[in-house]
């Protein structure tokens, strides 16, 4: 993580995710009226007169309630308290000083970071003249009067939070960095996954589907590389999306899936390949991710000894025409295979990212092409004269031939399939195009 940490603290319904999204310039987190929608710890980047920073958004703290998520909501709020160099304690200006208030102040008190109190939803001057009540809760002099919603006044506060930052701030270090996407239906141990490999509880498990609501992006080093992974809220069918903060959960979750270079696909061994897994494996191919299917809670399944290769078999009947995606049977539950399906992941995005010399192409393809040439078409003989790995973020290859308009989808496939059996390119889609030389 980098240094210059922003975090967003306080109540819930305070504003915090609205001033996120405001600080990072985009919607990243999720926004609702209803308390509690932020319950994992987010993280963005923003900028401020040429200093680079990293926002955290926090759940709202609350002791006492009737919330099952109250505890590990909290746990991530103080872990984001450790983190940061600056905190921003956001209060709300309508509402006034309440319990909760005083009571979070207290905790803040441990910390001898500096801390902001921001008085949100000053839209007006007598609202903002209406923070001078904030002072009791004894956290210093300075109090800043802001609307996250419209924006005003987080200028002011932005001066000064900024003057707590190295100069050399560098723009954001995510930028250029590999991404990985954890997808899957809910419940099928994403959150759990993304914990185990970090090493720490960074995102909150419960046993009930849709515990994670936003994508959560943490910083991963194995193999001597960087990745970022990203946690994502179960995806589910439409006609099984009830409630309007569900719905922009699934939307965050097809963002990160196209956002990311590789898509991790978890299944529920305990429940087949079902109708939601097919469809988020044919979103990435469409989308030309790279993909690695993790079976998991397969130390639940009852096997024998054609148990995996049965397994398989049901996956890539169901995901045909795919056929080149790994499948990985984890437990995260036992920490099985779980590093292995890491080391997949790292080798699918070196295999997307590879890029194959001219002459190593034809030396390998071209004979392939002269043992088995492009059926001729109204008595035209088609005569490919060289295929190259064009300059693209996918790998796709051209073949210069002097009909490319008669060549059909089987021949397509087997020039595909050359490619693959020479050069690999294992859980990456492969476009194959024809140029008229």
């Amino acid at each position: 993580m980098s240094t210059n940490i922003i975090a967003i603290v306080g109540r819930p319904n305070v504003g915090k995710s609205t001033l996120f999204n405001r600080l990072v310039g985009r919607r990243q987190a999720i926004m609702d009226n209803e308390s509690g929608v932020t319950r994992d710890r987010s993280y963005g980047h923003g900028d401020w007169t040429g200093k680079y920073f990293t926002v955290i958004d926090t759940g709202g703290y609350v002791h006492g309630s009737d919330d099952i998520f109250e505890g590990e909501i909290n746990k991530q709020v103080e872990l984001a308290i450790k983190e940061a160099d600056v905190i921003l304690f956001m209060v709300d200006v309508e509402a006034g000083v309440t319990s909760l208030d005083e009571e979070f102040a207290n905790v803040l008190r441990r910390t001898d970071k500096p801390i902001y109190v921001v008085a949100n939803k000053a839209d007006t001057n007598a609202r903002a003249h209406q923070m001078g009540e904030f002072y009791a809760l004894g956290l210093g002099i300075d109090i800043f009067p802001i609307s996250s919603q419209s924006g005003s006044g987080t200028g002011d506060l932005l001066d000064e939070v900024v003057k707590h930052f190295k100069t050399e701030g560098t723009e954001d270090p995510d930028v250029g960095v590999p991404r990985l996407a954890v997808l899957g239906r809910p419940n099928v141990g994403k959150s759990s996954f993304v914990n185990l490999l970090l090493g720490v509880e960074r995102n909150i498990v419960t046993d009930i589907a849709g515990t994670t609501r936003d994508a959560i992006d943490s910083r991963y080093n194995a193999f001597g590389k960087e990745f970022i992974i990203v946690d994502t809220a179960g995806l589910r069918r439409k006609s099984k999306v009830s409630e309007d903060i569900e719905f922009y959960s699934v939307m965050r979750s097809v963002r990160a899936l196209e956002d990311a270079d590789v898509c991790i696909v978890m299944l529920d061994a305990t429940r087949g390949v079902e109708s939601q897994d097919v469809n988020i494996i044919t979103l990435a191919e469409k989308n030309r991710k790279g993909i690695v299917i993790l079976v998991n809670k397969w130390d639940l399944v009852e096997k024998d000894t054609h148990s995996t290769k049965h397994f398989e078999e049901a996956i890539l009947k169901a995901i045909a025409p795919i056929k080149y995606v790994p499948i990985i049977f984890t437990s995260v539950s036992t920490k099985q295979r779980v590093h292995k399906a890491i080391e997949t992941a790292m080798e699918v995005y070196e295999q997307k990212t590879r890029k194959i010399a001219t002459s190593k192409l034809n030396d390998k393809i071209l004979p392939e092409i002269e043992r088995y040439p492009p059926p001729s078409m109204k008595g035209k003989f088609i005569k490919i004269k060289y295929v190259t790995q064009l300059p693209t973020h996918n790998p796709t290859f051209a073949f210069f031939c002097n009909l490319p308009q008669y060549i059909k989808e089987p021949y397509t496939r087997y020039l595909e399939n050359t490619i693959r059996k020479h050069f690999g390119f294992e859980g990456v889609p492969i476009k194959v195009l024809f140029k008229k030389k």
